[in-house]
């Protein structure tokens, strides 16, 4: 951190020379930026002068077009022509109406319309368009067309006839079969029928020539004829070309439709061809350049050079009304890219960066050997200061300069690194030390210290006695113990000042208040004798020093009692697991005590294999809390199903139900031999049967008494004899189907009993089976709900109470699926940690109180884990949790076995990866199990225990 701002700072040497440089940094900028924005408002204007010349040439030059049109059109309508009925008189004006032509060149065509629907029409062949279109012959430059109609309206001649430049014909063309030509249908010879005078017509391509222009028409009264002429404004683009200032200007003249009537680029053909052929005007948006249908959507752009922007450029435009063409609403569009506008702006701009980057460099070295000079003892004091910034405070700072003030800098920051220094030190005993009274005593030393202090002192309030106490103290010859007779600073203050003799202001007391404005202690400090108590500054300052101390209390005295509460709430979880079980009384209680006394060893511990294990505080708060809780789970298991005893046991023993029905068949016996000895059968015969019966019944009996303890392993013959004995029937009389709960309704079959009913001694009902329904537990591996990643197998039924499956259980007392039950607490260990919200510190208690199942072949549960994903705090546990298992005396289905069994079962479990053998190693030599056994274990079963041999039958060599 310090390397990089090293790096990024300024030099103090620079610091001097840089007001210079950025004086004359700032003044070159101030009059760069002043001359470009100059620059660049002068060339705004005068591009905008430039477009309003150019639009006010457009506009006299239409305007010239416009006259000299109207002059035709007038010219015309006082001509002969317009009285001439028949198409040889009207042949005979062609010489005028061509001389018209040749006067004025904007003219395409010259035409009369008469009021009968005749109509004559001469037109000029210059357009190589219109030749190809009419197939005219090359030398051809003019066209006549005309039509002549009778009186009924039906065409009687159309004439389309060639002439060269002489007027000599040509022949004549042939008309498209389609001509049927009315001029009273056409737009001009309406709109001039509607008008009293001349008539102009929107700009359109002529679908002849190709050509943009409009149409001219005037009405003449007298003689029934109309009068027009078309005027190409095709040059007007040839004229825009011709005004552009630049070739980087971009102009287009639109009309109120936005359809271009002129562009600076003559190339650009205005016109484009629909299918039919038919040509029609471009719209701005046709035109490659997206510059003007961008100009159009600005309307500020109508009073100044506006800036705008494209997909592809950046451009400066205007938009200009055409104030002639008979108020047609025409645009001059007038855009210029940018770039090409500030070319010679930037290139100006460039060059007076560099001159006055020249200008700067000079200044900078000059700058640079002024201030070295003098900056010599500040670089040497920031030296010193900088060693301030990598944090190290302890050294004297003492800097000999000609300069003053560089002299009291060097003495105050000297005292402010040992303020620092001091307060670093208050700051670290206020966070990090455990103890409440000696972080105190170092708060009260330094402050000391910081203050010039002669002693000091700090009382704490004892809300229980009413009595500030002595915490630490300094060489003051001040009470132990001061009664309080009030709660509240400002009665308390008065009664400490006499009970310290504090009258003449030596010592310094400031109150130690919590957030709820109640009193925790009481800060004091033996001033020195010049010492200005009164002073604000000193008074503000010791209240937030007496703050912060107060709020370090209050966070350790609070942490204390949230840290009992958690402890007292664990083993309050752990007592009650305990206690709902009497026969696993202390397990809870008495696994942690050996887990921990294992973990103590571990760490002092020089092994190969725990030279590397420590652990520190917050881990060994984190292992003892999941050593409490490693059981937490069995507060879901079933009582009955862990306290189970004998085979037929569920809430009670049913091997009294069983007795039950012997007896019955015990009566039986005696029944058929009074009935024998009633019907005259012979007594003796009678009596051996009986007895005979009777004899195997208690046999039987006996022998299902003594498979119902579960002590001895069930072999096949005791398994055959078994079934033997379970299918013996006996006589039901009574319904099994009363006086039972709704749960054991919905167990009985559907079909209803038939009383008496013969059943079978033992019987495996279906009402003893107990299915998973929606219950189920997700412990499979495959389980899309296994969220966990257990990795169990599960029984197909939750619960079996068959009597005979029961008594069939070949070792022990629990079924496969009262083993699940069993297991499952583990199951609900990890599910019941993993959802509370553990602290960082904490995370790993889940993981830990729930993997003391786990065996390091990877064939533990609930999840499966190997040695490479168990801790060594996991095999810890494991290894206490089975000792303490064995040698508890407090089981109903084992005696508490000794010492020396109990080790011999754990050295076989290591043999066979179950248990960590290191660890197993350690626990046997340093006599951990020894320590633990004379606390928990009974005389009896502390016997001696070879070690050599129990590491002979774990395979651990012993080195």
């Amino acid at each position: 951190m310090n390397k990089h701002r090293k790096e990024s700072g300024i030099p103090i040497r620079v610091l001097f020379s840089g007001s210079i440089i950025i004086s004359m940094l700032l003044l070159a900028a101030v009059l760069t930026l002043f001359s470009y924005l100059y620059s660049r408002a002068s060339l705004n204007s005068q591009v905008e002068l430039s477009a309003k010349q150019t639009t006010l040439s457009l506009e006299k030059q239409i305007e010239y077009v416009t006259q000299t049109a109207e002059q035709s059109v007038i010219l015309l309508n006082h001509d002969a022509i317009v009285n001439q009925t028949t198409l040889d008189q009207r042949f005979s004006r062609i010489h005028l109406l061509a001389s018209m032509m040749e006067m004025n060149p904007i003219l395409s065509s010259i035409y009369v319309g008469y009021d009968d629907g005749d109509f004559f029409l001469l037109r000029t062949l210059k357009n190589s368009h219109a030749k190809q279109t009419l197939a005219a012959p090359d030398e051809a430059n003019y066209l006549i067309q005309a039509i002549d109609r009778n009186a009924a309206g039906a065409i009687v001649e159309t004439r389309w006839e060639f002439f060269d430049p002489q007027l000599n014909s040509l022949g004549s063309a042939i008309a498209s079969q389609d001509y049927a030509y009315d001029p009273r249908k056409r737009p001009w010879y309406q709109h001039a029928q509607q008008s009293n005078g001349l008539i102009l017509t929107p700009p359109y391509a002529f679908y002849t020539t190709g050509e943009v222009g409009a149409s001219f028409a005037l009405r003449n009264q007298s003689a029934k004829a109309t009068v027009g002429v078309d005027a190409s404004i095709n040059d007007l683009s040839q004229f825009m070309e011709s005004l552009q200032s630049s070739s980087a200007v971009h102009m287009a003249l639109v009309d109120k439709d936005r359809l271009i009537l002129g562009h600076n680029n003559s190339d650009i053909s205005l016109v484009e061809y629909d299918d039919s052929n038919k040509p029609t005007l471009k719209k701005v948006t046709d035109l490659p350049n997206e510059a003007f249908a961008q100009l159009l959507t600005l309307p500020q752009a109508q009073q100044n050079l506006e800036e705008f922007y494209t997909d592809e450029n950046a451009w400066y435009g205007m938009t200009l009304p055409i104030n002639s063409f008979s108020n047609q609403d025409w645009l001059l569009l007038y855009a210029i890219p940018k770039t090409e506008l500030l070319k010679g702006v930037n290139q100006h701009l460039i060059n007076q960066l560099l001159l006055s980057a020249g200008v700067i460099l000079i200044l900078v070295l000059f700058g640079l050997l002024v201030g070295r000079s003098i900056s010599r003892p500040l670089q040497l004091l920031s030296t010193e200061v900088s060693k301030l910034a990598s944090f190290d405070f302890s050294h004297k700072i003492a800097i000999n300069s000609s300069v003053k003030e560089i002299n009291v800098l060097s003495s105050l920051t000297d005292h402010m690194a040992l303020t620092i220094h001091n307060f670093q030190s208050i700051s670290h005993k206020l966070a990090h030390h455990p103890d409440l009274e000696s972080m105190l005593a170092q708060v009260s030393s330094h402050l000391i210290a910081i203050t010039s202090s002669r002693a000091g002192a700090v009382y704490l309030f004892n809300k229980n006695e009413l009595t500030l106490n002595i915490a630490t103290k300094a060489s003051m010859p001040i009470p132990e113990r001061i009664n309080c007779y009030s709660q509240t600073w400002g009665k308390l203050l008065p009664e400490l000042i006499s009970t310290l003799k504090a009258e003449d202001n030596s010592l310094f007391l400031t109150p130690l208040i919590d957030r709820d404005e109640s009193i925790l202690g009481v800060l004091v400090l033996q001033l020195p004798e010049d010492s200005h108590i009164n002073n604000e500054t000193f008074h503000n300052f010791m209240t937030e020093v007496s703050g912060a101390a107060a709020t370090a209390i209050t966070t350790r005295r609070q942490f204390e009692a949230q840290q009992a509460l958690l402890d007292g709430i664990i083993r309050l979880l752990a007592d009650a697991i305990d206690a709902k079980s009497p026969y696993t009384s202390g397990h809870c209680e008495r696994v942690p005590e050996l887990a921990e006394m294992l973990v103590d060893e571990a760490i002092r511990s020089q092994s190969d294999e725990l030279v590397h294990f420590q652990m520190n505080e917050y881990e060994r708060h984190e292992f003892h809390i999941a050593a409490w809780l490693h059981d937490c789970g069995k507060i879901t298991s079933p009582v009955h199903v862990v306290d189970k005893a004998t085979k037929l046991e569920t809430i009670y023993n049913r091997i009294h139900e069983v007795r039950t029905r012997f007896e019955v068949l015990w009566r039986d016996a005696e029944i058929e031999y009074l009935t024998g000895l009633i019907a005259g059968q012979d007594r003796q015969s009678l009596e051996q049967t009986k007895h005979a019966q009777q004899e195997r019944l208690q046999e039987d009996f006996a022998f299902i008494a003594t498979s119902n303890i579960g002590g001895e392993f069930m072999d096949q013959a005791s398994l055959d004899r078994l079934q033997s004995i379970a299918s013996q029937s006996w006589t039901r009389h009574f319904s099994s189907r009363i006086g039972i709960s709704q749960d054991e309704q919905q167990q009985l079959p559907e079909t209803p009993e038939r009383l008496p009913v013969r059943e079978p001694l033992l019987a495996d009902k279906i009402e003893h089976i107990e299915q998973w329904g929606d219950r189920k537990p997700a412990v499979e591996a495959h389980n899309s709900d296994n969220v966990w990643g257990f990795d169990m197998d599960l029984p197909e039924q939750a619960f079996n109470k068959g009597e005979l499956y029961n008594l069939s259980v070949q070792r022990g007392t629990l079924t496969k699926e009262e083993r699940f039950i069993i297991k499952d607490h583990m199951v609900q260990t990890f599910k019941m940690l993993s959802s509370l919200p553990f602290p960082e510190e904490l995370k790993n208690v889940p993981n830990i109180a729930s993997n003391h199942h786990e065996q390091l072949n990877g064939s533990g549960y609930p999840r499966k884990l190997n040695a490479q994903q168990l801790s060594i705090q996991d095999r810890i546990l494991a290894i206490a949790d089975v000792f303490e298992a064995l040698t508890a005396s407090d089981r109903p289905y084992k005696v508490g076995k000794t010492v020396s069994e109990s080790l011999k079962i754990l050295a076989f479990m290591v043999r066979d990866e179950h248990l960590d053998g290191p660890l197993f190693k350690l626990f046997v030599e340093t006599e951990t199990y020894l320590t633990y056994a004379k606390t928990f274990l009974k005389a009896e079963q502390i016997d001696t225990v070879d070690h050599q041999q129990l590491f002979s039958w774990a395979n651990i060599p012993n080195n």
